[in-house]
């Protein structure tokens, strides 16, 4: 009988005590413990194994523990750390699920959080702690009884302090400290728009908790983005930060492509060039890697779904890229053309510290909307004031990056992204594209009118905003057709090239006119197609498309060429 899958489980002892499907990520404790880093914050996608890496990580050397049996057969115990195990004081926060409409349910959120990992400890002190904790003792009879009495900010920002100076001194020895999903309070503060009343509250309590801590001997934080150095967090400017581009624990987060292949296996299934296309991709320090939640989801419900929705950040993305600038723009529609582009990518500070367009890139990079495919070390550009509010900011410099989508299940994510900026409803993109790959010409006319309709202020951005938001409403086809753009065939430059894929589709070719007569210009758009011979190099069945705008209007003719080799 094949095991339960750990879907909706991130918790390392009950994913081995349920005998549930794991993937053996047990070296990282061996990395970890090697580094020996006073402070240390790994950056990744939401859903690619963080917090069961940290659950992990608290089992295996948590004092208060006998882990033992959850460890049996995994690779760590064949190593010589396994006399670490169960042999120091762990404090554990996880801020995963810490969210607030405004700034009192955020800290209540947090207060919560706290408050689990002072009982746990205060349960096993049983009336021992040292006279010197007074402020433990205080801290947690004030978080006993909630907010109700006002909790003071000030006191909780200490709280994590108090308890690693309480844990110390009862055990005789520096505590580990491990904190996951680090930036999820930061992130809701920032989306509902009271991150400034928040913002001295996270530095004091990350900075009074890991810098300079004489009562941690390794810290760890885990999140999204890389803390800055001159922002909320300047306090925590001691951490060493290992990013998607980093090769240190690169195989631990996510899954490589045996892993992939085992588990699918395992359930019956191949790993095959549609899994790859749809859930790999990934460049973490140069090793590929699949999207582990979305295999785990396919493997369980044997379709080839669209499963991974980074939801703590798709506010954040959905509002960035809507209020981008030029400079951005160019790049990312190079990416939605070419499906690369190349750019300078700051990850050296959070977006939501540093509004500009490297940093929202950095931000992309993090978050697994892109991927790094050739990082150019050392070839840096310096940028100028180009904030995405419009003001100016200090000068910094970036490392060019090239950056490509990964796969085509990221790639639907922003299809939706593209469509939303343009109002436009994803029913009707299906809709258009399935009467496109069918044929039927009519209906594809009559719901990219619509569209057009719908989203003429889109069209006031740009001189080929038409052009642009066709090919970006065919990023969703990339897979199915090879989408390219103003690339040189027969005797000029096609706009649009959509060369079929897969048996059974034929080519098309867009052409785009803009005027008062269209219905003149729909046909000398479809008749450049012909007379420049833009099918060159196609082999079969051509759909020539000239389409003709005039604002809300538009008008399409178009005809089948066979093309021979």
């Amino acid at each position: 009988m094949n095991r339960t899958l750990p879907i909706g489980n991130d918790q390392f002892r009950l994913v081995r005590e349920k005998n549930e499907y794991y993937v053996d990520k047990s070296l990282f404790i061996k990395e970890f413990l090697e580094k020996k880093d006073t402070a240390a914050l790994i950056t990744r996608p939401r859903r690619f194994g963080k917090t069961l890496n940290m659950t992990m990580l608290r089992e295996f050397l948590d004092i208060t523990r006998d882990s033992r049996k959850l460890f049996d057969g995994l690779n760590i115990m064949e190593t010589e750390y396994v006399k670490e195990m169960n042999s120091r004081p762990v404090v554990y926060f996880t801020f995963k699920d810490c969210t607030g409409n405004n700034p009192k349910e955020l800290m209540q959120s947090v207060w919560n959080s706290i408050f689990q990992e002072y009982r746990r400890y205060y349960e096993i002190f049983e009336g021992t702690v040292d006279k010197k904790d007074l402020y433990y003792i205080q801290f947690y009879q004030t978080l006993q009884d909630g907010l109700e009495k006002k909790l003071d900010r000030t006191d909780l920002s200490f709280s994590i302090q108090y308890l690693l100076t309480a844990v110390c001194r009862f055990y005789g020895k520096e505590a580990v400290l491990l904190v996951d999903e680090y930036d999820q309070p930061v992130l809701c503060s920032y989306e509902n728009e009271y991150r400034e009343e928040m913002g001295d509250f996270f530095s004091a309590m990350y900075g009074a908790a890991l810098k300079g801590n004489e009562y941690v001997s390794q810290a760890l934080l885990t999140g999204i983005q890389r803390v800055a150095k001159e922002s909320i967090f300047s306090k925590l400017n001691n951490l060493q930060v290992y990013s998607v581009v980093c090769k240190d624990y690169a195989g631990y987060f996510g899954m490589t492509a045996d892993e992939t292949q085992k588990v699918l296996e395992h359930y019956g299934l191949g790993l095959t060039e549609e899994v790859r296309r749809k859930y790999n991709g990934y460049r973490f320090g140069g090793m590929d890697i699949y999207n582990p939640w979305s295999v785990l989801n396919y493997a369980k419900n044997k379709r080839l779904g669209d499963y991974w929705v980074n939801t703590s950040t798709n506010y954040l993305i959905r509002q960035s890229l809507g209020s981008a600038g030029n400079h951005f723009r160019k790049d990312f529609d190079r990416l939605i053309e070419e499906g690369e582009t190349t750019a300078g990518v700051n990850l050296e500070t959070s977006f939501i510290e540093l509004q500009d367009t490297q940093s929202l890139w950095g931000l992309l990079v993090n978050s697994g909307y892109v991927t790094v495919s050739d990082d150019t070390q050392g070839h840096t550009v310096k940028h100028g004031p180009d904030r995405i509010d419009g003001r100016s900011h200090l000068r910094y410099d970036n490392t060019l990056m090239k950056m490509r989508i990964p796969n085509d299940e990221v790639r639907a994510e922003l299809q939706k992204i593209v469509a939303e900026q343009a109002h436009i409803s994803d029913d009707s993109l299906r809709g258009m594209f399935w009467y496109l790959q069918n044929g039927d010409m009519e209906h594809f006319m009559s719901v990219y009118q619509e569209i057009v309709t719908s989203c003429t202020s889109y069209f006031d951005a740009k001189e080929n905003a038409y052009h642009m938001l066709f090919l970006g409403m065919c990023i969703s086809l990339r897979g199915l057709y090879k989408v390219t753009s103003n690339v040189e065939m027969g005797l000029g430059r096609s706009d649009i090239r959509l060369e079929a894929l897969r048996l059974g589709l034929c080519h098309v070719l867009i052409e785009f006119k803009q005027g008062e007569d269209i219905m003149k210009l729909k046909e000398e758009a479809l008749r450049q197609i012909m007379d420049k011979q833009y099918y060159a190099g196609l082999e079969g069945r051509v759909l020539c498309i000239g389409i003709a705008h005039d604002k809300k209007m538009c008008r399409m003719a178009w005809e089948y060429v066979e093309v021979k080799s």
